[in-house]
């Protein structure tokens, strides 16, 4: 058993603070990391802050699951990383490996999924911890490969909102000949617009916020569209391919739902705390579909690094130190980052 330093809540109004973990011995098949970056996603919020009534917080809680490190040992049976390798953990260490859903690569919907954190550590006791720390070990199955020649500090968003974003537009095959909508250009929306562009498709960035709209199409967006402008949004009424919603409060998702097509398909991946009131005549005309999604499986996470190592895509990163974690937090619910945080990890050591 290993000691590390970290940074964790002890209440839902704590702040988050120094303290230290334990960190399991490596075993045959794993592979303990030097923490270099930890990027910090809104989910990490809502759970410091025990938001989520389906996800009860347990305290204390270390959250980040947006990793990236540098093997410092691997177990004797691991034969895909060795000591050096810069590598990736996501939102997900470890799931039972013999469901259907594994079987198919589709870990993250494992009835017996582990989370990087907040999870059951089967190892130790008690809960996971994540990645605002200095180490971590994970099983080699959970660990991915890393595009040695991109920025870091920005891979490490693409371990959640990369992949967050990736995952339902592979799903409903975005790529040329689509026209393809982006509500929110937050954390996520930023990594749909790059995506959606790389794909090939026609990207429309729909915000609430005329002041987005440059940096929407630096970006990679064809046009803009300002969702509080009704005449610029009956123009593109019933005109989109899929729309992917990133918005994480409460909205009006009909006035979205009724710029898809015929069999056009709307996926949330902005987890609002509050349900969301739909009409069924935004569903009804236009056999439109409303879905949801989650991260993606391991195969499908180290194919979202393969394609961004090939189109040398990163998330835009602010990069802080660990100290300025809880004014991240603060500045990330105003939207006031462009567009995530990225943790230099090595920041940790100086305390």
């Amino acid at each position: 058993m290993q000691k590390a330093k970290a940074y964790a809540a002890t209440s839902a109004t704590s702040q988050l603070a120094l303290t230290e973990i334990k960190r399991r011995d490596v075993t045959e098949r794993d592979v303990q990391i030097e923490i270099l970056f930890c990027g910090v996603c809104h989910s990490d919020i809502h759970q410091v802050r025990n938001e989520w009534s389906a996800m009860p917080t347990v305290y204390p809680i270390v959250p980040g699951h947006e990793i990236v490190g540098r093997v410092t040992g691997v177990g004797a049976a691991v034969k895909k990383f060795k000591t050096g390798d810069i590598v990736g953990v996501g939102c997900m260490v470890d799931s039972d490996r013999t469901c259907p859903y594994c079987k198919a690569g589709e870990e993250q919907c494992c009835p017996k999924v582990v989370l990087t954190y907040n999870g059951v550590d089967k190892h130790l006791g008690g809960v996971t911890y994540g990645g605002y720390c200095t180490s971590i070990v994970v099983d080699e199955h959970f660990v991915l490969k890393v595009p040695s020649h991109l920025n870091l500090a920005g891979v490490a968003p693409l371990l959640c909102a990369g992949i967050t974003t990736y995952s339902p537009m592979r799903r409903w095959n975005v790529g040329k000949g689509k026209k393809v909508g982006i509500v929110g250009l937050g954390g996520l929306g930023h990594m749909g617009v790059k995506l959606a562009h790389a794909m090939g498709a026609h990207v429309v960035v729909i915000t609430s916020s005329p002041g987005k709209k440059e940096d929407a199409l630096r970006l990679g967006a064809d046009e803009v569209v300002i969702s509080k402008d009704k005449a610029q949004m009956e123009k593109h009424r019933g005109s989109f391919d899929f729309i992917l919603d990133t918005i994480p409060t409460d909205h009006d998702i009909n006035a979205y739902l009724n710029l898809l097509r015929v069999d056009g398909d709307l996926t949330l991946v902005g987890a609002a705390p509050s349900p969301l009131s739909v009409s069924p005549f935004a569903l009804i005309f236009g056999r439109h579909c409303l879905s949801g999604s989650m991260i993606g499986g391991v195969a499908q996470t180290q194919e979202l690094l393969d394609f961004c190592g090939k189109h040398n895509i990163t998330a835009d990163v602010e990069v802080i130190p660990i100290q300025k974690v809880n004014e991240a937090y603060e500045r990330t619910l105003k939207s006031d980052v462009k567009y995530r945080f990225s943790i230099d990890m090595s920041s940790l050591k100086a305390n």
